[in-house]
């Protein structure tokens, strides 16, 4: 596994906010939430671009669990700016940051591989700790169930 390290500018998204496990969210309330941002898109009048982002925001307690706890998935669009947020979708601003960034090849389903590798071994290795939040990019190469899937994957890093 190869990853690397980059900054990235701040950016804005919008889009919908769940709380949910990562059981709840894989049980397909996610996929039905992804559906309908999907088919709001052309709502989203400040969208960059077609590639849809799940970020994942975790609370700062150490005994935090994501397979027992909700925290924050956030189904959602970069945008050039949030001035315009059609209803029953949120913002959120993102900070200039530090990332470890990696792209998982095969299915969506053995995505828990590039994570455990990431916030596991490479972090011990690299010196580095994760801060509170990651997230993917879904573009055209995401195609879930798929040995062709492809998602990057973004850790902040402290």
């Amino acid at each position: 596994m190869e990853a690397r390290v980059i900054s990235l500018p701040a950016f804005q998204v919008v889009g919908y906010q769940i709380e949910a496990t990562v059981e709840t969210f894989e049980s397909g309330h996610g996929k039905r939430v992804y559906q309908e941002l999907v088919g709001r898109k052309d709502e989203i009048h400040n969208r960059k671009n077609h590639n849809v982002i799940l970020m994942q925001i975790y609370p700062l307690h150490c005994e935090f669990n994501p397979k027992v706890d909700d925290f924050v998935h956030l189904l959602c669009y970069e945008v050039h700016s949030a001035d315009d947020i059609p209803v029953g979708m949120m913002s959120h601003a993102v900070s200039a940051n530090p990332y470890v960034t990696y792209t998982h090849k095969g299915p969506e389903s053995e995505l828990s591989l590039a994570y455990d590798y990431l916030y596991g071994q490479w972090m011990s290795e690299s010196g580095n700790e994760p801060k509170d939040y990651d997230f993917e990019i879904w573009d055209e190469r995401y195609q879930p169930d798929s040995p062709d899937n492809e998602i990057t994957l973004f850790v902040a890093l402290k």
